[in-house]
């Protein structure tokens, strides 16, 4: 299994003050944990053959984590049909969001970024 690239990971921590700010993060961090449940078991058992870099399952982790469940479901789907036998292959990194105003865990799950308090 390939690791993920540095950024789909940071340092963030989950804290209980962030509760209700976390809410709208459900659907995003469900669809990252099935992810992350599919590259240990499946993509693990098929190695590493993707002609990208990052993995077709790594661009995922990524586009979910940037875009949310729907687009990054959707750039997903558009990477795999780019994903064949024929392709070129190479660097494919997932379009950063603008404006991403959430923060990343250790291991990739999305929390509340800072509110700008102090």
């Amino acid at each position: 299994m390939s690791v993920l690239p540095a950024y789909a990971l940071g340092d963030a921590r989950f804290e209980a003050s962030d509760l209700l700010r976390s809410v709208p993060l459900l659907p995003r961090n469900a669809a990252l944990a099935l992810l992350h449940g599919y590259r240990a078991t499946i993509s693990h058992a098929y190695g590493d053959v993707c002609k990208y870099y990052p993995s077709c399952s790594a661009y995922a982790v990524g586009a979910v984590q940037q875009h949310g469940a729907v687009v990054g479901s959707a750039l997903t789907a558009a990477r795999l049909v780019r994903c064949h036998p024929w392709a070129a292959g190479g660097v494919d990194d997932v379009p950063p969001r603008k404006n991403f105003r959430h923060a990343l865990t250790p291991h990739g799950f999305v929390v509340p970024g800072p509110t700008g308090k102090d």
